[in-house]
């Protein structure tokens, strides 16, 4: 599985490129894993509501054909985008998502925080109080609000077309977290946005990703 750094990329042309390439592949077509940032966007998901959106200001609002709501993605956020030929893996879309989401816990791991899932929530996310503790989650701190305490680090979002995945998942590393605020973010009011720097762990986007892309290469290859 090749996985490829793509740096700093303009959201449509990758989607746009992301399209392109799950709709040219053959059934011997090696599965990418593609490694970008990019400039400030908010992308919507199919079953994306509009309300969700609560003052874009001057950042675009780019529809989609992914699953999910609306999320940011900007500069100090790592994105990654698995293009991955399911039928040849041999794993279901359940089992794909479990994997994404598995990759992002054992990164955050590698930098010493504990990312948890929350029930029927994708994506992953952190004790806002303690984001190095271990303990797992045993259940919503507050039955009406299953976010409370938890901050997330990581949204995922996917599109599969002929057994073959595109999209992916966003891991905040460190950046500008002002826009999440701009959005019911994933579609969830008052949900807290963090990235590892806010949760004390100074890294670089470039050690990120590779990590990250370490750890999708082994989760996702056959």
């Amino acid at each position: 599985m090749l996985v490829k750094p793509l740096g700093r990329v303009n959201y449509q042309d990758t989607y746009q490129a992301m399209q392109d390439f799950t709709a040219g592949r053959k059934p011997d077509t090696e599965d990418e894993i593609w490694l970008c940032q990019h400039p400030p966007v908010f992308t919507q998901g199919l079953a994306g509501l509009a309300g969700h959106v609560l003052n874009a200001g001057d950042i675009p609002v780019i529809p989609t054909n992914r699953g999910g709501q609306v999320t940011y993605h900007g500069p100090g956020q790592v994105m990654a985008y698995p293009m991955v030929n399911l039928q040849r893996t041999g794993y279901f879309v359940k089992e794909y998502v479990y994997r994404l989401e598995e990759a992002v816990i054992k990164t955050l791991s590698h930098f010493g925080i504990t990312g948890h899932r929350v029930a029927n929530a994708p994506g992953i996310y952190v004790r806002l109080a303690d984001p190095f503790a271990h303990t797992a989650l045993t259940g919503p701190a507050a039955p009406s609000d299953p976010f409370k305490g938890l901050g997330k680090i990581s949204a995922l979002g996917i599109k599969v077309s002929r057994q073959c995945t595109y999209h992916g998942l966003a891991l905040n590393v460190k950046m500008d977290l002002e826009p999440f605020g701009r959005i019911n973010p994933c579609g969830y009011a008052g949900l807290q946005s963090v990235d590892l720097f806010t949760m004390g762990v100074d890294t670089s986007w470039e050690e990120s990703a590779d990590v990250l892309g370490r750890k999708l290469q082994s989760l996702l290859s056959p």
